[in-house]
């Protein structure tokens, strides 16, 4: 199944996002709700919570005092942490319960107000983020939940503010007009890329781009590059493998295809294959066939590796999975590091690109076009790492 974390401040309108994606067919885990769950009359959950903040929490009717507890707690940040630690742990294991129960063709949707504070976006196949400036969001909260502005500040203030999410997000949805807009940026996420990406997941099939298209420096690369890499480190836990950004979206200021290129470093091509399936699962299937590198200096024999890519049509990814220590792996890092350190040599390839882009614009002649360039730079890297004293 495709795992979709879902988030947004107070008063973003995740909720509409979270409607919308369950009457489109996704299966929506409410984190919210299970909150409410957790802490109902007569549940464990709730006698941890009074005993831990007294019965002043407590309604007439016994019932939790959501207002009461909030207004403590959101003015204490340890306050705060200290019932995360109660209602955290039990809203996981009922959101787990209720993935397990979903089918395995489905998308499965979990709203987290809190997704990024807790640290839980490396779980998901994709983190989906409703951003809405800060001053619709207090109108929404007096208009829709009676908060003072001073009590809806403070509540905001007290979770992840939006650089942070941003810097999460795989897809930001912005929620700041009218709710048709929002429908329809939801309706265009779930057919052009939730749909999709879960058809490729349970088929175990990476997305490959055929034709080379060069785009701009982009700068957001290498936080796009740093959540992929996450959500393989959480794969593949609880080893702590090496895994490095390389290739052009890896060297700033470099025109590149959009695809991010991703090393990981493993003792052995046996340890990789074991390795597929897991990959696989987090959404970077194996492309089919063989794969090596093009040996440096030519006659060296054949520079074996795996390659996965994505799942995702939404963000292409070439993972390279080498052996440490191989002539591959240090040749990706070497190239990589030398023309992030030489501005001509990078110029010299950029200019090189975007002629061959221009000439050969299927993806297998634009690489192979590329080797006698390379032959080259790799003799100037060598120099270039004896000269300063380079190590991977």
């Amino acid at each position: 199944m495709l795992r979709v974390g879902l988030t947004g401040g107070i008063g973003s309108g995740k909720s509409a996002v979270a409607r919308r994606l369950a009457d489109l067919g996704a299966v929506v885990v409410d984190s919210d709700r299970i909150a409410r769950e957790v802490v109902a009359p007569g549940s464990e959950g709730l006698a941890e919570v009074v005993a831990a903040f007294s019965d002043r929490v407590l309604a007439p009717d016994g019932s939790l005092d959501r207002a009461a507890l909030g207004a403590l707690v959101f003015a204490d940040e340890a306050a705060r942490r200290r019932l995360e630690g109660i209602t955290h742990p039990r809203v996981r294991a009922r959101s787990a319960d209720l993935v397990a129960s979903a089918a395995s063709d489905a998308v499965v949707v979990n709203d987290v107000p809190l997704l990024v504070e807790v640290g839980l976006a490396p779980t998901y196949h994709l983190v989906v983020v409703v951003q809405t400036d800060v001053s619709v969001r207090l109108d929404r909260l007096a208009r829709d939940r009676g908060m003072s502005r001073a009590e809806a500040q403070r509540r905001i203030a007290a979770q992840a503010d939006d650089e942070r999410r941003q810097a999460a997000a795989d897809v930001l949805l912005t929620n700041d007009t009218t709710l048709d807009d929002l429908h329809a940026q939801v309706d265009a996420l779930w057919r052009d890329r939730l749909r999709p990406y879960e058809e490729n997941v349970r088929h175990r099939r990476a997305v490959r781009t055929r034709r080379v298209v060069l785009t701009e420096p982009d700068p957001t690369w290498p936080q796009q590059y740093a959540r992929l890499a996450a959500r393989i480190r959480h794969a593949l836990a609880p080893a702590e493998p090496r895994v490095d950004h390389i290739g052009s979206t890896a060297v700033p200021g470099l025109a590149a295809k959009d695809v991010i290129d991703i090393q990981l470093t493993v003792p052995s091509l046996a340890d990789a294959d074991a390795l597929a399936d897991r990959l696989a699962d987090a959404g970077f299937p194996r492309f089919p066939g063989q794969w090596w590198d093009t040996p440096r200096p030519a006659g060296s024999g054949r520079w074996e590796k795996r390659l996965h890519g994505s799942a995702d049509p939404g963000r292409p990814v070439h993972l390279h999975v080498r052996p440490a220590d191989g002539p591959g792996w240090r040749y990706a890092l070497l190239m990589r590091d030398h023309l992030r350190a030489d501005p001509d040599q990078r110029a010299a390839y950029l200019l090189l690109k975007r002629d061959l882009a221009a000439a050969a614009p299927d993806a297998g002649e634009y690489a192979t076009a590329k080797d006698p360039w390379f032959d080259e730079e790799h003799l100037r890297a060598e120099q270039w790492a004896t000269q300063t004293g380079w190590r991977p």
